[in-house]
């Protein structure tokens, strides 16, 4: 392997990339054309929450909804202010009641969890699978309990959970099963799109997804009730809903997530472009695989037969015992040698104050304590142990959109790699000396 052996810019040399790589601009001109057309129409939203044709909301809206569903291939294609939003939406479309547990991951947004409490239902973190990041079937099937209502699958990084074991999983226990696929719209699971294999799934517009229109998401499901129930959730549904039916009334509260027309504006000129966005994030993995192959300690990112990775974020493992230097040195090496993007760890969720503390709503631990009695449900440390040893020592990724992903750009990376690596013993003797 031909390895750079110049001195490391952490330790007074020339930083291995050359010039920090752009980061690459979404918005062209089709976009700011899009949002010239929406001002110029005067109409910035076209949502009324009461029942008629704007319950629905505007023309861009409603747009970029048919758009969604088509390209996703499912029945109904709904679009939110944020994904956020989507996930309230999702949790309580599929009936949560207080005190019902849902199942999920401890890597991910907060958000993915906090879309339960918002229901007072109960987060159960189930431990990741150390070669995708994502939800182990295993440990999911391993918490069901009488009280477990749905499984939260998350395709964290861009590549898709397990969803084969996971939907015969819920199916044999009676389960609802909800898709988080943010980081991964354009990934597929045995040729579906990711987020499609789920009772509900969805996908984030925020500015540093794949498409992003500033805030924003979608929400995907093949199940005629459970998007008329997202639209109501979505829409101030108490003012809309005519039933007397108790049952048909569970969540239906008043939410006002609508996406604005520009955002729709936008985000329909992004959506056919986001084949050829995976595409060079595809292209810019692979030339990474192939340019730290051989690097010793350090694993470059599995992807499971069946799926397609679309790399919102490069993930990384080092074996720092084999290399002899910590993850925090490692790093500091990377970005002294102007590695763009770097992310030092994962946080795992059942480990934030919220829940190590079960303090939620008001002081009396609600809904956790008072909800269907008390729940025997607890967190912090030891709760998830791949998750705990990735986000403490091992794991560390590349976010694939802080850099323009040429192939120039690539090398330098790589050369920063290789540099780095090959003055470790440096590194070791800079550590031992400072320690």
């Amino acid at each position: 392997m031909n390895q750079p052996t110049e001195t490391l810019a952490l330790l007074g040399g020339t930083p291995a990339v050359r010039q920090l790589p752009a980061h690459p601009s979404l918005l062209g001109d089709a976009d700011i054309e899009a949002v010239t057309q929406v001002m110029r129409g005067g109409v910035l939203s076209g949502y009324i929450g009461a029942p008629g044709q704007a319950f629905m909301g505007g023309e861009r809206v409603r747009a970029f909804e048919a758009q969604c569903a088509a390209y996703f291939g499912v029945r109904h294609a709904l679009a939110v202010n944020s994904w956020t939003s989507g996930l309230v939406c999702a949790v309580g479309a599929i009936g949560i009641e207080p005190g019902d547990e849902v199942i999920t991951t401890p890597w991910t947004m907060a958000a993915t969890a906090t879309a339960v409490l918002h229901w007072a239902g109960i987060p159960v973190f189930a431990d990741i699978d150390r070669r995708t990041y994502n939800l182990c079937p295993d440990s999911v099937e391993r918490l069901i309990t009488p009280r477990t209502k749905a499984v939260i699958a998350v395709d964290i990084f861009g590549q898709s959970a397990d969803m084969t074991r996971l939907r015969e999983i819920c199916n044999r226990h009676g389960l609802k099963l909800l898709s988080d696929c943010a980081q991964a719209p354009g990934a597929t699971h045995h040729g579906a799109a990711a987020g499609t294999l789920a009772d509900i799934g969805g996908y984030s517009l925020n500015y540093h997804k794949h498409i992003h229109c500033g805030e924003g998401g979608v929400l995907v499901t093949n199940d005629d009730n459970l998007a008329r129930r997202l639209a109501l959730i979505r829409n101030h549904a108490e003012a809309v809903v005519q039933t007397d039916d108790p049952a048909e009334l569970v969540n239906l509260l008043g939410h006002n997530f609508r996406l604005g027309e520009i955002e729709a504006a936008i985000s329909s000129v992004q959506l056919p472009q986001l084949a050829a966005r995976v595409a060079r994030r595809q292209q810019a993995a692979a030339e990474l695989n192939a340019g730290l192959a051989g690097l010793p300690g350090l694993s470059t990112p599995v992807v499971l037969a069946g799926n397609s990775h679309v790399y919102y974020i490069y993930a990384l493992q080092l074996d720092t015992a084999r290399l002899g230097v910590s993850r925090e040195r490692l790093l500091q090496a990377l970005t002294a040698e102007g590695v763009p993007g770097l992310v030092g760890s994962y946080q795992n969720l059942h480990l934030l104050p919220l829940f190590r503390h079960r303090i939620a709503y008001g002081r009396g631990g609600f809904p956790w304590i008072g909800a269907q009695g008390n729940s025997r449900v607890t967190y912090g440390p030891g709760l998830c142990p791949a998750a705990e040893d990735l986000h403490s020592r091992s794991f560390f990724g590349l976010a694939m959109g802080q850099f323009a992903l040429g192939s120039d750009d690539v090398a330098q990376v790589v050369r920063a790699f290789k540099k780095v690596w090959a003055q470790l013993p440096a590194l070791r003797q800079a550590v031992s000396v400072a320690a």
